[in-house]
């Protein structure tokens, strides 16, 4: 982006604390990322962000926001722009630069596969389209304005990912982007410990239509009744996607092969679609897209291209070599009880090289699930078969309660159990457990960093 600093204030309603009008070519929330002629926002959370504003400049800051609840330095030697709330101001910068970028907005959300979807519409925009997406994990209050603030002018389509830990927080979101699709992949159980139940999820989650265009979409997964039910009260056009043939778009022939999914829709079954990633789940997603492409006017055969080859966020099912000529699917960005099955299903359908290889899971706690956390990873039982996964390794204070139920199913000798403390006791005997041609699967919450565990196994 590129503004002067008397436009970014105007906009804002900010008053200048300056004489000069520079121009400003980066918005920056983090001092430690800044680069030259930065605007610096110094947001208020664990840390108060006006702490880090000689950072900032150091780091070739020109201009900072700063809240007048907070007294300026007299050697600050930054253009200031005075507001009341930063974040605020952040929020209300960003919706002004979208407003003038004008591009069409999609806005993904959901329990699980938010971000791979968000990966597969990008891709498949962008063969027709000037595309920026979401970076990351920036898809809550911050890091939405960021995303927008980080187009480029010449964008066409912005691909939003949005996240909610809190009833409100969409609404709050879809104020910001006015989408003109909103797509809602799934309801699971993530932030059960917020929100208590699915029905309450996917209430939470449909306030992504708050700020619907007049004239936009609701793109959802029909094969969830929470959703369906809800979506009754839509006005927009609404489109379904899913393994029903009661939805829009549903899936044909779908097929499991090595690292790779193949299927039809009922649209065109002359199309055949291949995705690089493992999963039935990960074909609902690519639906999805499908779905956003076909509203967007996206060729179909573009579509069939990008998906083929799309490429997937970090660490989302991700197929890497490790150190003894293992093969690791690491999916440890984020965990809850649905994507865990998911993961579970589809890795325990990968074939082995030989009959002397093992598949290998390595799961640690799901967090966020409140009350219901130690039944939840109890259930999980359901999902294992001794002759598909041949060694369980789990992490955890919560995974004691997955322990408890496999040992009834598992040899001692094949099941594994570390409390929090003994990560280096995991990492040491999965070192000497794996061989070449082993499969290794790892998923657990981001908060028990199994990346730990990850970068010792590469």
């Amino acid at each position: 982006m590129k503004m002067m600093l008397s436009e970014i204030a105007k906009a804002i309603d900010a008053t200048i604390d300056s004489n000069q009008d520079v121009e400003i070519t980066e918005v920056q929330f983090d001092s430690r990322l800044i680069n030259e002629n930065a605007l610096f926002v110094p947001i208020i959370g664990e840390r108060d962000g006006h702490d880090f504003v000689f950072a900032a400049k150091d780091s070739g800051a020109i201009a900072t926001l700063w809240q007048t609840d907070h007294e300026i330095p007299e050697d600050l030697g930054l253009a200031v722009l005075k507001v009341d709330d930063c974040l605020a101001a952040l929020q209300k910068l960003a919706k002004y630069y979208l407003q003038k970028v004008n591009p069409k907005v999609v806005a993904v959300t959901g329990s699980n596969g938010k971000t791979t979807t968000k990966d597969m519409i990008r891709d498949v925009l962008s063969t027709q389209f000037n595309v920026h997406a979401t970076e990351g994990n920036f898809n809550n209050e911050i890091g939405v304005p960021m995303t927008i603030l980080n187009m480029k002018i010449n964008t066409e389509m912005l691909v939003c990912e949005m996240g909610m830990d809190r009833p409100g927080q969409l609404t709050q979101l879809s104020q910001i982007v006015s989408p003109d699709v909103a797509v809602i992949t799934m309801i699971g159980e993530a932030h059960l410990e917020f929100f208590g139940t699915r029905e309450k999820i996917a209430q939470a989650k449909m306030e992504i239509t708050s700020y619907l265009k007049e004239d936009g979409y609701l793109i959802y997964n029909g094969d969830e009744p929470l959703l369906n039910n809800l979506a009754q009260n839509i006005e927009q056009d609404k489109l379904t996607f899913g393994f029903e043939n009661t939805n829009h778009l549903y899936a044909t022939n779908v097929e499991t092969k090595q690292k790779q999914m193949k299927f039809q829709t009922n649209l065109d079954e002359e199309i055949n679609f291949t995705l690089p990633v493992i999963g039935k789940h990960n074909v609902s997603n690519a639906l999805a897209a499908i779905v956003v492409g076909e509203v967007l006017q996206i060729e179909p055969s573009n579509m069939q291209d990008a998906l083929s080859h799309f490429n997937l966020t970090k660490d989302r099912m991700q197929w890497l070599e490790g150190d003894a000529g293992e093969e690791i699917m690491s999916d440890i960005y984020n965990s809850n009880p649905t994507a865990t099955r998911a993961s579970l299903s589809a890795f325990s359908n990968v074939s082995l090289a030989n009959e002397t290889n093992q598949r290998i899971v390595v799961l640690a706690d799901m967090l966020e699930l409140g009350e219901q956390g130690p039944e939840l990873h109890a259930n999980l039982v359901t999902a294992f078969s001794k002759d598909a996964i041949n060694q369980v390794y789990l992490y955890g204070p919560l995974m004691a309660n997955l322990y408890d139920q496999l040992i009834k199913i598992y040899p001692e000798t094949h099941l594994h159990y570390y409390d929090i403390d003994h990560k280096q006791q995991l990492i040491q005997d999965l070192q000497a457990t794996i061989h070449a041609g082993d499969l290794v699967l790892l998923k657990g919450s981001h908060g028990l960093h199994l990346s730990e565990v990850l970068q010792a196994l590469l």
